[in-house]
């Protein structure tokens, strides 16, 4: 049976103090939180109206005319609701298209409900063996959510970022996350060998659900298989918590981490995806003009520069 969807991390006021502190404008409805972001050089804005609650007609009907009220090219929602044709139909009725992605369509879940033996027992054979592996080369995984344990997490990302060659938020944009969640959303989960931090992962806790949207490993002592045993506390920690279901936070076909994910023999989840509900159509395409020639120079700066955090 599918879990009652409540509402996301990215929609609760800790989260909207957080972007606001960053620099967004930030609109609080009744329905949740937008972000305006100034397109430079003129008066326009565009909303993002991110993990929203799903649609309803009157709410896209309202969120049209916050639109125009804020002079809005388009928002971009990307609702916290699965896919339904029925649904989709809405969207398109209220004048939204596809758009370009922030989240990815689909997502991993974990049913925490279950007992740890059976968790264990459909995991792969060799994550298995990998959990007992690192158990037994004396990985040791804990929370920790001092100061020091954070600026591990900092240090392994700027490793993690600089070996892997992705472009990831910045190294205030996760201090000034972590200012305004550690107390009430996040929390971090450290694994260490030999007194060493070698892997470290931010986990959200909300209502019933757990997530999983940052870590960072070390190349270093990869073969004591930390990870592993890192996502198996996590689960184990998040039914402790009284959870019922662990997100995994996204799923992209073909990347490595997508099948470490798999091997814990989650639940793959189809959200609707990413709509823009357009308000001023000819520039809506020009602004979607500009958007792919700058993604185009980002992928040929890519070539060039290596990502720094």
């Amino acid at each position: 049976m599918m879990p009652k969807i409540p509402t996301h991390p990215l929609q609760t006021k800790a989260w909207a103090d957080f972007r606001s502190a960053w620099g967004n404008e930030v609109k609080k409805t009744k329905y949740g939180y937008l972000t305006l972001h100034k397109i430079p050089f003129t008066n326009q804005k565009i909303g993002m109206f991110i993990r929203s609650p799903k649609p309803t007609a009157i709410m896209l009907t309202n969120l049209k005319k916050l639109a125009e009220k804020h002079n809005l090219i388009f928002i971009k929602l990307e609702p916290f609701a699965l896919q339904t044709q029925k649904l989709a139909k809405l969207l398109k009725n209220n004048g939204a298209v596809p758009g370009k992605t922030l989240f990815t369509p689909t997502t991993f879940w974990i049913n925490l409900t279950r007992s740890e033996e059976e968790l264990l027992a459909s995991f792969d054979s060799k994550t298995r063996y990998n959990i007992r592996l690192a158990e037994k080369k004396g990985v040791k995984v804990k929370i920790d959510n001092s100061g020091k344990a954070f600026n591990e997490y900092l240090r392994l990302t700027k490793e993690t970022v600089e070996r892997q060659g992705f472009y990831a938020h910045s190294k205030r944009y996760h201090k000034l996350m972590w200012q305004h969640l550690k107390d009430n959303l996040a929390t971090i989960m450290a694994a260490t060998y030999k007194n060493e931090v070698i892997t470290t992962w931010v986990l959200f806790k909300y209502k019933n659900f757990l997530y999983y949207p940052y870590g960072a490993s070390s190349v270093k002592h990869k073969n004591v298989m930390a990870n592993n045993l890192v996502m198996w506390e996590a689960i184990k920690y998040g039914k402790k918590q009284g959870c019922t279901t662990f997100d995994l936070w996204g799923r992209e076909e073909g990347k490595g981490f997508t099948r470490f994910k798999e091997s814990y023999n989650p639940e793959v989840i189809e959200f609707i995806g990413t709509w823009d509900l357009v308000i001023n159509k000819p520039l809506y395409h020009l602004y979607r003009i500009l958007e792919s020639l700058r993604w185009q120079l980002l992928r040929l700066k890519s070539r060039f520069v290596k990502p720094k955090f």
